[in-house]
């Protein structure tokens, strides 16, 4: 099992290099490593550009956070609050913005595709180490959680050893091939749609 925590250890520090990095905190997928970092700041408002993905909004609501739209012609990333940045498209060599929260995604669609999955990128080691505890089950990872007294309320939110290594597999491509150039376009404007009027 120790060993299983070492591979998901060693993509998150593959990947915290690659962004340059001090700290990575891997996730199930991006939209619930940006519930991580809402919850942990203790978020009560943020703002959405009209063009995201759908879960964006819908985070607001499940966690009970009000937001608001804003017209936004944003590339490669775009802020919820001055700290958490939903960076779901980004991949850029030395791309981490400091004292930021920068969430990044894994999922079919994007540039390293493992089917599903996300990430933290921080340079702030006591949110690094908050944001994985949360996100496994608010224990430590490497410690049977049968032997430890829980201080912090957690989320079934972490990556599993298997996306892992497949990451690991797979990134020295990613590193290599030139990645999909995004364009605000390629979603639609969210407040037209039913469910958000």
């Amino acid at each position: 099992m120790i060993n299983d925590f070492k591979i998901v250890e060693q993509f998150e520090q593959e990947v915290a290099k690659f962004f340059d990095s001090p700290y990575a905190v891997a996730t199930d997928c991006c939209t619930h490593a940006l519930e991580l970092c809402l919850r942990y700041e203790k978020t009560k408002f943020y703002t959405i550009p009209k063009r995201t993905y759908l879960s964006v909004p819908f985070l607001a609501n499940k966690i009970g956070i009000k937001f608001d739209w804003r017209n936004e012609q944003w590339e490669d990333y775009y802020y919820l609050t001055e700290k958490i940045i939903d960076a779901a498209v980004l991949w850029k060599k030395n791309s981490y913005l400091p004292n930021t929260l920068m969430c990044l995604s894994f999922q079919f669609k994007k540039h390293l595709s493992l089917g599903r999955g996300g990430m933290i990128l921080t340079d702030d080691r006591q949110a690094a180490k908050e944001l994985k505890k949360m996100s496994y089950d608010g224990r430590e990872p490497c410690i049977p959680w049968r032997s430890q007294n829980i201080k912090t309320v957690g989320y079934h939110y972490y990556m599993t050893p298997e996306t892992a290594r497949l990451g690991i597999n797979k990134l020295a491509d990613a590193i290599k091939r030139p990645p999909k150039k995004w364009r605000t376009t390629d979603w639609p404007d969210l407040t037209k749609m039913e469910i958000f009027k």
